[in-house]
């Protein structure tokens, strides 16, 4: 079996769609039903069942993708494994997330380079609410996955891998409170919590905007140097907190009630390093992130009710086309 019929077979036998599996083989449909039948003749009876509305395997391709698939997996992992040993993919690499969210995605791609790269360790640590590059740029993080925009001349960035709805986190006694959902012109009407730290001008303009799109001014609360601060905050009647809507889940506080923000652009999430420092490590980290990546069906929105409670809101993953660092 030649390398192209078997990574058309197996990719085929996955997207059951001679067009997408054209677009993953940067191929023309044509030349993939050229390597179908040239397979097929090989083997000696069809593998897949073609219809002008459906593409199916036969018993016979069932089989053989499953005798081959495994041993498909093992040698890319084998020569994965070799590569990055070459190109010296060991060490310690230091990795930074910003949310729960951003975190869920930086274990998982942990974990596969685990098994990729058993060489290289990496550790995780959680990037300063009030500090957002000031550990990267330190040497303290190699990469790490935080919110985006990132307007940073020395550092450079991922498309987003991640999004998130936005959420008014307000105290559950305050009228915005009962609203099903808030729009940014109802932030005049309450003052948003700041972030004491050193923040560029567009973050901050992302955590806590000066003004409303129709230009009413939205009044300042106290300064906070970390969400649990903030939460407490809220609780107790400070201000508000414009934040991502996942932490209803991984945040549900007393006193605190999260709103959907409505008319909201969703939070994206991607990963930034030193432009100076992408290293083997370095770009094994965001490849493998990116693989992680699987798009999925939005999450729907909250359903809050002015109680310590909050439904799960998950986020949408991204399928990211950028290219390595």
């Amino acid at each position: 079996m030649e390398r192209d019929e078997l990574e058309c077979f197996l990719i085929l036998a996955e997207e059951l769609h001679f067009g997408r599996t054209a677009d993953r083989m940067r191929l023309s449909r044509a030349r993939i039903s050229q390597l179908v039948q040239r397979l097929e003749r090989r083997v000696g009876a069809p593998l897949f069942v073609r219809t002008s509305r459906r593409v199916a395997l036969t018993e016979l391709g069932r089989r053989l993708r499953d005798d081959i698939a495994p041993h498909h997996h093992a040698i890319e992992e084998a020569m994965a494994r070799a590569t990055a040993e070459a190109r010296g993919v060991t060490g310690v690499l230091y990795a930074g997330f910003s949310t729960p969210l951003a975190g869920e995605l930086v274990m998982r791609t942990v974990e596969a380079l685990r098994v990729r790269h058993p060489r290289l360790a990496v550790e995780i640590c959680e990037v300063p609410l009030a500090d957002p590059y000031g550990k990267l740029r330190g040497g303290e993080f190699d990469v790490q996955l935080t919110e985006l925009p990132v307007r940073e001349d020395d550092l450079a960035a991922s498309p987003a891998l991640l999004s998130d709805a936005r959420v008014l986190a307000v105290p559950s006694g305050h009228p915005l409170a009962a609203r099903a959902s808030v729009a940014y012109e109802d932030l005049a009407g309450l003052p948003l919590l700041t972030i004491d730290g050193d923040l560029p001008p567009y973050r901050r303009e992302l955590h806590s905007p000066a003004r409303t799109p129709g230009g009413r001014p939205i009044g300042r609360g106290p300064a906070v140097t970390n969400l649990q601060e903030a939460l407490t905050m809220v609780a107790g009647g400070r201000g508000g907190l414009l934040a991502a809507a996942h932490l209803a889940t991984y945040h549900a506080w007393p006193g605190v009630t999260y709103v959907p923000l409505a008319g909201a652009a969703p939070l994206g999430y991607g990963l930034v390093w030193r432009a100076a420092h992408a290293t083997a490590a370095v770009r094994e980290f965001v490849r493998t992130a990116r693989e992680l990546v699987t798009v999925r069906q939005p999450a729907s929105r909250e359903k809050v009710a002015n109680s310590r409670s909050a439904a799960r809101n998950r986020a949408d993953f991204l399928m990211s086309g950028a290219g390595n660092p």
